[in-house]
């Protein structure tokens, strides 16, 4: 959910396990009272109020992991993911999750390779909630293929001309500033003529669709359409044809988020499935009083803390800057967070199964957490990198 620091020199502040502490009770409370009752009514609109925003930005939230002088605050893995964890352990929905942080990668690229002035120009207005921000990368036509992607920006006098389509975009509908992925070099169809543009959320040309989904429910998401859309050039991300590379690095933290939110979730599902064995009686004692119920909590908790000692593994290595870089001990560090994320999320998918076999009846109706995360899990275990490509990726980063 947050933006992974250049340098181990940017956590300015000092950390410990009172501020895990604190942003763990905050983030319970915030569920408890400004989330869970209106939950449901926010899956069934298809959106929460923009209000959160503002509300997580006064949190702290959405500056968690940002450099202090575009109004965030550095902070280290370990505490960026302890909010991740809390937040999805207490019941806030991933729809939630996904639309209230899709700061987290569509910030990340102006981060590293923007300009000074476009930094000032996106940054602190999406840091303080008053501007939502997006990442426009998959096609109609591919998804995982990422150096195969067709839409175009075309260089005009001193702007960009933007033609073509994405899709399966979080925060698509309502996204101040949108990250797009074009492609600037007509003639080259490969990843070396890719390139990063920020494009305003208000650009004439710029059209949205909404899509209805399995789960997420409370997450707008959209398919976006570029019709001659007209972008100042000096919007452009980094470098022409750079875009490929800031894709893939863009991918690491997402990926080491993803993880800390499919923990959070096998959690959910384990407490409210405890809570329902220790109340519900079937044949005259409590469900948990049964064996193979109790089993079924050990092999959910042997999956959840793997999960969560890999997790603080991975987390340390990033916080004593290890990165995605092309040193051997990069590369390793790559392997390690595509493996860990395809581990968590195969924890969650486990953990909402048994959730929902032990609620019984229960777990097939909505309104339980258990219900919604098993709808949930796929979109966790595809997006960010399907398993496959995981894998794929993780044996090529260990020279397999």
């Amino acid at each position: 959910m947050s933006a992974l620091p250049e340098s181990a020199q940017e956590l300015t502040h000092d950390f410990g396990p009172e501020d895990v502490a604190a942003v763990e009770g905050a983030a319970r409370r915030f569920i408890q009272t400004e989330v869970a009752p209106h939950l449901a009514d926010w899956e069934e609109a298809g959106e929460f109020p923009r209000s959160l925003y503002p509300r997580a930005a006064d949190l702290g939230w959405l500056g968690l992991g940002y450099p202090e002088h575009l109004g965030g605050t550095p902070a280290p893995w370990a505490l960026r993911n302890a909010l991740t964890i809390a937040l999805a352990r207490s019941g806030g929905s991933g729809g939630l999750m996904a639309s209230l942080f899709s700061l987290n990668i569509g910030l990340p690229p102006v981060l590293r390779h923007g300009s000074v002035a476009l930094q000032q120009l996106v940054v602190p207005d999406v840091l303080a909630g008053r501007k939502i921000a997006a990442l426009a990368i998959t096609e109609p036509g591919g998804g995982t293929d990422v150096s195969a992607l067709k839409t175009t920006a075309r260089l005009e006098g001193d702007e960009y001309v933007v033609d073509g389509e994405k899709t399966f975009i979080t925060s698509g509908m309502r996204a101040d500033w949108i990250t797009v992925a074009v492609r600037t070099d007509l003639k080259n169809k490969g990843p070396m003529g890719i390139s990063m543009l920020m494009v305003p959320g208000d650009a004439p040309g710029l059209s949205r669709s909404p899509l209805k989904k399995m789960g997420w429910l409370c997450s707008d998401t959209a398919q976006l359409r570029f019709d001659g859309v007209r972008v100042p050039a000096t919007h452009l991300v980094g470098e022409e044809g750079a875009g490929f590379k800031i894709i893939l690095t863009n991918f690491n933290g997402e990926r080491l988020s993803m993880a800390a939110m499919a923990l959070g979730f096998a959690e959910c599902c384990y407490d409210e499935a405890l809570s329902w064995a220790q109340q519900r009686k079937t044949f005259g004692t409590a469900l948990i009083d049964h064996q193979v119920i109790r089993h079924k909590f050990m092999d959910m908790k042997m999956r959840i803390e793997s999960t969560r000692a890999w997790l603080h593994a991975v987390a340390a290595r990033a916080d004593a800057g290890d990165r995605g870089d092309r040193s051997a001990k990069g590369a390793e560090w790559v392997a390690q967070v595509c493996l860990l994320k395809n581990h968590a999320t195969q924890t969650m998918q486990f953990c909402a199964d048994q959730g929902v076999q032990i609620l019984g009846g229960m777990g097939f109706m909505r309104g339980t957490a258990c219900e919604r995360i098993y709808r949930e899990v796929k979109v966790m275990m595809i997006g960010g990198g399907a398993e496959e490509i995981m894998k794929e990726l993780a044996s090529r980063q260990l020279g397999l």
